[in-house]
């Protein structure tokens, strides 16, 4: 099983996006620079993470787009349904139950094989479920290391008691 380039460049716009949490909105084209990826593409894509309430947009000349959680919350499984669909190695072992998937097959309910698909599709989609944007974002580390406190010539040494 693969994902598509769009469940490739909606991960990676959504990883700037959680490098970005909690500075306001970032701009696209700014990712697109960063991530060497097509701004129009990322366009759409953008309205996918949206719509399906991943992502907010700001109007403006200080507009752009922000997480609208925060990365621990969001998780990976969420993002690449938004982008991709309902997770299924093979159509007869969707997610989605509709009614129309259970009879793209008029071997499902015989079949001997359908069980390794429905295994399949289930360990895809407990890696996304354990998984969240902030496993993919690396932790922001401070710009200035505290430093221990020099001793000055004028600084006692402590006398033993």
């Amino acid at each position: 099983m693969s994902f598509s380039t769009k469940g490739e460049y909606g991960v990676r716009l959504m990883v700037q996006l959680g490098r970005h949490y909690g500075a306001g909105p970032a701009s696209l084209a700014e990712i697109a620079t960063e991530e060497a990826l097509p701004r129009p593409y990322l366009e759409q894509l953008v309205m996918s993470l949206r719509d399906a309430g991943l992502v907010v947009s700001t109007r403006g000349a200080h507009g752009g787009y922000e997480l609208a959680r925060a990365p621990e919350e969001i998780r990976m499984a969420d993002i690449l349904r938004a982008l991709e669909g309902p997770i299924a190695p093979m159509i007869c072992a969707s997610e989605d139950e509709a009614p129309d998937h259970q009879h793209a097959c008029d071997r499902t309910a015989r079949c001997s094989v359908n069980l390794l698909w429905v295994r399949i599709r289930d360990a895809i989609s407990g890696t996304l479920e354990g998984m969240t944007l902030a496993d993919l974002v690396p932790q922001r580390t401070s710009l200035v290391e505290p430093q221990p406190a020099a001793r000055t010539a004028t600084t006692p040494e402590p006398l033993g008691v």
